[in-house]
């Protein structure tokens, strides 16, 4: 343990949205004096006083684990591995009444928006002149920038506007500054994450800001790469389009969650677009981004789709090839609209079918777009080096980092330090990394 009590580990579960929320909390421990263990180091070697789970609550899978890492933990406190326990984030707030009287053991429960009253907790004065400072817990040359909390959509399968509430934009000078401060501690990519990234400023502005805002992150001094996450198909903004595809600084990636392509499921999912909308946005995208990769998400099993549906869905996704894809099965969540108004009809047997034969196909896909690669040479930001293998890891623009492949490079001699940019020559490809060899590292960058 820790003198005087001060050591503190934060382990952030689910989204990268809830990784942001514990950096800017760790900020504030580490300069009131507490000292940050990082998550790496086995618990039982780590020494640390206090744990604190920022947990998240979206999806079943999710829950089980957040709660496993909460009896996890509880166990390690009665073994005396640490002293005090807290909890924070969406599980807690979602279920703010039953967990204290579950699991009684746990210090304290904190909803997702009790930073404050954790601090006060731990006898910390929150400095608010660190608002927009945060403890970086991603390698040190990538981070995430959230722009706004909450989400105004009322999907039909999502709990997270009950969780998180409605949306709540981020003041642009705010963001500005907190991207200017991380830049000036060395990060080279931004991450540009919200529930839903395309409705930022609507709130503030009473007009849709993204592309402004990514116009004045193109603009800070360090920042190399700006990448968009999490935004929303129905009236997407057509200025994000032209900045992408003129800025030498955003990366022609997009991560656009469509969930489907069939009439009857996508009214049901209440999505406010169409299967017809979704093909041509998606057109649209390939045409005004040329080069553009696409991540998305898709839903198998939600009330209304039946053998015809998930053909359509099928199709579409053999006629658009999305370079990414990931897809899950629709579980039924208390609180949604869906779970009031729907009933949970496709057995969950079909459910997995449908997706492990989705999945097939996109694995498939992915395989020949990463070989289609082969042969070119691409600029390659380092993530890793293993010394023991002789090998770094890194992303080209078109990989996000924690949920696309890698690059994987042999070193000859020397190889160059986390947070460059290289030059590797395409060699090999599965359907999820890629295997290069150097050809030019860059000393000014």
């Amino acid at each position: 343990m820790c003198a005087g009590g001060k050591r503190v580990r934060v382990v952030t579960m689910g989204c990268s949205k809830n990784r942001v929320d514990s950096e800017h909390l760790l900020k504030q421990l580490s300069a009131a004096g507490y000292e940050v263990s990082p998550e790496e180091v086995p618990l039982e070697d780590a020494g640390v006083d206090i744990l604190i789970i920022n947990t998240c609550g979206f999806i079943l899978d999710a829950k089980e684990e957040s709660v496993q890492a909460i009896l996890e933990a509880v166990d390690a406190k009665k073994r005396g591995v640490i002293r005090k326990l807290y909890v924070m984030g969406c599980l807690s707030e979602r279920y703010r009444d039953e967990l204290p009287a579950e699991i009684p053991e746990v210090d304290g429960f904190f909803g997702a928006f009790s930073i404050d009253p954790l601090l006060q907790e731990l006898s910390v004065r929150k400095d608010p002149a660190l608002e927009t400072r945060r403890y970086l817990t991603t390698p040190g040359h990538y981070a995430y920038l959230k722009i706004s909390e909450g989400c105004d959509r009322h999907c039909s399968y999502c709990a997270i506007p009950g969780i998180r509430g409605p949306h709540v934009s981020v003041p642009e000078e705010k963001l500005l500054d907190e991207a200017r401060s991380l830049a000036d501690s060395g990060v080279k990519e931004l991450i540009v994450i919200a529930q839903d990234t395309t409705f930022y400023g609507l709130d503030l502005y009473g007009q849709r800001r993204l592309g402004r805002l990514l116009t004045g992150l193109n603009d800070i001094p360090g920042v190399e790469w700006i990448r968009l996450l999490y935004a929303y198909p129905a009236a997407f903004p057509q200025d994000v389009l032209e900045i992408m595809a003129s800025s030498p600084k955003m990366c022609r990636y997009l991560d656009i969650p469509l969930q489907h392509s069939a009439d009857p499921v996508l009214r049901a999912m209440r999505r406010s677009i169409d299967g017809r909308q979704t093909r041509a946005l998606v057109e649209k995208f390939r045409k005004e981004v040329p080069g553009i990769v696409l991540r998305t998400t898709m839903m198998v099993g939600h009330p209304g789709e039946g053998e015809k549906e998930f053909e359509d869905l099928l199709s579409f996704v053999q006629e658009y090839r999305f370079e990414r894809l990931g897809a899950f099965a629709y579980s039924e969540e208390e609180g949604t609209w869906g779970a009031q108004n729907l009933k949970d009809s496709v057995p969950e047997s079909v459910k997995q079918e449908r997706l492990d034969e989705l999945m097939e196909l996109q694995a498939d896909i992915s395989l020949r777009y990463n070989e289609s690669r082969i042969g070119s040479v691409e600029r390659v930001l380092v993530d890793s080096v293993s010394a023991e293998d002789g090998t770094f890891t890194g992303r080209t623009s078109r990989e996000s980092p924690e949920v696309d492949g890698e690059v994987i490079v042999q070193c000859a001699g020397e190889c160059p330090a986390p947070g460059t940019f290289v030059d590797v020559r395409i060699t090999g490809a599965d359907e999820y990394d890629l295997s290069g060899e150097l050809i030019k590292r860059y000393s000014n960058l």
